[in-house]
């Protein structure tokens, strides 16, 4: 009899939480639970706002009782899942960045609750994988600093991490705290060839677009030659409603100096001569070539921004 009820107490625990039910093995996969707006929501950024904050209710539901391992997310392929969190970062961006990082907050508690509730779930695990990759990775064409702030700098604290991980996340909160959208970049010196001295804040132009970049670098070519040969881009600069500043931001000067011809003339080229982009991480430069998007006063419009963003922005 003991063992009986034994046997009964551990089914019924197996059976709770976010991350356990049938085995997977025997499990036939689940279509995506999608969250649909109100009805009575006809308004279009009202119905992207709703979606945004409430698009994984379903799957982060803790009273799920489907499997949850490498293969399935609460009962869901986890392609499928990616698949999903790809869209979903098409319906962050339609939302302002202050909603958008409230959806982003409403996502990690739901999936801590999860983790608490059953600590072998992997839907926490998954979605912490998701954001490094669309929104932090260097070459994810999704990458959003403000999207993954809004996420890391939670993540930073939670106590389910080692000291180790936390310290890890809490380096990326802050470099991801520097020159955030809406913000004055921070300024800095720079010297052309020739050595004149000039500062970011001194070039006057209505849109001033920061590229980081070295000599060499295919993706910093391909960007290049987007930006001398879009007709309306190209416009821009000539007419000086856009201002180019190329920087170089490594120690190598004499290539950086060969390859100058490559560089239109009209363009501020120059090298940090202080060395402090890079040392001091006045900008955080995970990875060559970045772009930053500046308006008049210098405020970030797009930070670190993925070019094809930048290039469709500018063609407007």
């Amino acid at each position: 009899m003991r063992n009986s009820i034994a046997i009964l107490l551990l089914a019924v625990f197996l059976a709770a939480g976010c991350g356990q039910g049938k085995k997977a093995e025997h499990f036939t996969a689940l279509p995506f639970p999608s969250s649909v707006p109100p009805g009575m929501m006809t308004d279009p950024q009202d119905r992207a706002e709703y979606l945004a904050s409430h698009y994984w209710d379903g799957i982060t539901d803790p009273s799920r009782t489907f499997p949850s391992d490498s293969i399935l997310i609460s009962g869901v392929r986890r392609t499928d899942v990616e698949q999903k969190f790809a869209d979903w970062t098409s319906i962050l961006d339609m939302v302002p960045l202050k909603n958008a990082a409230s959806a982003v907050s409403r996502l990690y508690d739901r999936a801590v609750a999860c983790e608490t509730k059953d600590t072998s779930s992997n839907v926490f695990e998954t979605f912490t994988d998701l954001f490094v990759k669309y929104f932090y990775d260097p070459n994810s064409p999704m990458r959003n600093e403000e999207h993954y702030l809004a996420f890391v700098s939670r993540l930073s604290s939670y106590e389910g991490l080692t000291s180790e991980m936390r310290d890890k996340y809490a380096y990326q909160a802050e470099m991801c705290s520097k020159n955030r959208v809406g913000k004055v970049a921070a300024d800095f010196r720079f010297a052309d060839r020739y050595g004149k001295i000039r500062t970011l804040h001194e070039v006057d132009a209505p849109l001033v677009l920061l590229f980081f970049s070295n000599p060499g670098c295919e993706a910093c070519m391909n960007i290049i030659q987007v930006l001398k040969g879009d007709p309306m881009i190209s416009g821009m600069i000539a007419d000086g409603s856009l201002a180019v500043v190329n920087i170089y931001i490594d120690e190598d000067l004499q290539g950086w100096k060969d390859y100058m011809p490559v560089y239109p003339e009209e363009w501020y080229n120059g090298f940090d001569p202080d060395l402090v982009i890079r040392t001091e991480n006045l900008y955080s430069v995970r990875a060559i070539p970045s772009l930053y998007l500046l308006d008049k006063e210098k405020r970030v419009i797009m930070k670190d921004a993925p070019e094809d963003r930048v290039f469709s922005y500018l063609s407007r």
